[in-house]
């Protein structure tokens, strides 16, 4: 039941009745999967920062891109992995909590979104200005498109949930799995008119500037590719890009899957469980995808094998 005091200090979250069948394989799916974006990412990060000869722009923004998937994955997953296994009526958060995770998961998905714009630009100069590749994509440049892409994730996250936080809350009962901005302002009875003028702002230009780009971006790159004789350098885009579209539209598609299913209050359970897999999926698939395709990164893991193998003679 909902309670109906004002400002409660703790909230009840409100789990998939069809996850109640299912506690046990659920518990093991989302533990593994946790385990394994934990160990791919962080992986991948502690190559790119150890080995000298990936200290290059496309390498250290994925970096980021790995960063973030560690940090979204860890505020949200073992959070489920603890609910999952408790009764409904322990299933307690405190408000404060619930706040950091919402903006964790905001965060999570706005700068997967900034980084891979950022990726798209790096890409674009790459193959459409070789020669000035060196002198655009300097150390400086690199500082400030990471900064911008985790700067504008954060301001606008910020406002998204500073206008949940100065209403007051009117009801404790969550209906999702894990805090989000829409599930918090729902408890307000207070009117969240401009909350959600704000909300679909904030994703309609997300989704506009992200899509945009990467039109932009593809279109100019083909054209060069298309009009371009060098087949070195056509292989080079087929290869980098590739990849970077593959994961971008993972990524979109995952979102914009839990923004159609909002439309559909009867698919509420489907909506919910998809809303983990947003977390999941592309996590799990950034490393194993960069990691095949990268040259550099299967040598230096063949070079660790290696040597693993090379035992001492005593």
């Amino acid at each position: 039941m909902e309670n109906y005091t004002y400002n409660s200090p703790t909230l009840q979250l409100e789990w998939s009745n069809v996850f109640k069948d299912f506690t046990y394989p659920v518990f093991l799916f989302l533990f593994f999967s946790y385990l394994f974006i934990i160990v791919a990412n962080a992986g991948i990060a502690f190559i790119v920062f150890i080995d000298k000869t990936l200290h290059q722009p496309m390498y250290l923004l994925f970096w980021n891109l790995s960063i973030n998937d560690i940090l979204g994955n860890s505020v949200i997953l073992p959070r489920l992995l603890i609910d999952i296994l408790r009764p409904s009526s322990e299933r307690i958060i405190s408000y404060y909590e619930c706040v950091v995770q919402a903006f964790t998961a905001h965060m999570f998905s706005t700068t997967s979104h900034t980084v891979l714009m950022i990726m798209a630009f790096d890409r674009y100069v790459a193959i459409c200005s070789p020669l000035h590749y060196a002198t655009i994509m300097t150390n400086k440049m690199l500082i400030k498109l990471t900064v911008s892409a985790w700067g504008v994730a954060f301001v606008l996250v910020g406002i998204l949930l500073g206008l949940t936080i100065r209403l007051n809350r009117c009801r404790t009962l969550m209906r999702s799995l894990y805090c989000g901005n829409a599930a918090l302002f729902k408890l307000s009875c207070e009117s969240v008119f401009i909350n959600n003028v704000y909300g679909l702002t904030f994703t309609v230009v997300l989704f506009t500037c992200s899509i945009g780009s990467m039109v932009l971006t593809y279109t100019k790159i083909t054209v060069v590719c298309l009009t371009s004789k060098n087949k070195s350098l056509n292989s080079k885009a087929l290869k980098t890009c590739s990849t970077h579209l593959v994961v971008y539209l993972i990524l979109l598609l995952s979102g914009l899957s839990i923004v159609t299913l909002h439309r559909f209050p009867q698919l509420s359970d489907t909506r919910k469980f998809v809303a983990i897999l947003y977390h999941i999926i592309p996590s799990s698939l950034n490393p194993i995808i960069y990691g095949m395709q990268s040259k550099e990164i299967r040598r230096f893991l063949s070079k660790l094998f290696d040597s693993k193998k090379v035992l001492p003679s005593f």
